[in-house]
């Protein structure tokens, strides 16, 4: 047995970019920075600052886009993916990212309408901010197989 689940809480560094691959499949691309607070040799508090790729597919790629902003605070649960490539001088290149299979908002009403809205709204609303019980393998089936060509990053 194997397991590959990465668990994330921290903000959006930028807002979704969403693009659809050649069979209409939406992809949303974005960023989120967790902290890390340590002392170092001397018992100075220090902060670590990581940045982490992650990458949402299907109905969820659309709420993303439609309710997560910059600065956002939010839940990530998914699977660490690495990715190779060659770069324009023929070296080779790996990147890691983040396949989020569920994402949650957090944050109370000062952290924007989705969130606030997320709280009391009826309808899509709650269930967006809300988002942890549907995965994208349960609205798009498997995940589909895509070429280079559709990574839109």
């Amino acid at each position: 047995m194997s397991v590959n689940k990465v668990i994330l809480v921290g903000r959006l560094g930028r807002d979704p970019e969403t693009r659809f691959t050649g069979g209409g499949q939406a992809v949303a691309n974005f960023s989120v920075a967790t902290d890390e607070t340590y002392k170092d040799r001397a018992g100075e508090r220090q902060k670590r600052t990581e940045w982490h790729k992650i990458v949402v597919w299907g109905k969820q790629a659309e709420i993303a886009q439609q309710y997560l902003k910059k600065g956002s605070l939010v839940f990530i649960e998914g699977r660490i993916q690495t990715r190779e490539w060659q770069d324009k001088e023929g070296q080779k290149r790996t990147s890691f990212e983040i396949v989020a299979t569920n994402f949650r908002m957090l944050g109370g009403r000062s952290e924007g309408a989705a969130a606030s809205m997320g709280a009391g709204g009826a309808g899509g609303t709650s269930h967006a901010a809300e988002h942890d019980s549907m995965g994208a393998e349960d609205t798009a089936g498997p995940e589909p197989q895509i070429s280079d060509e559709d990574i839109p990053f």
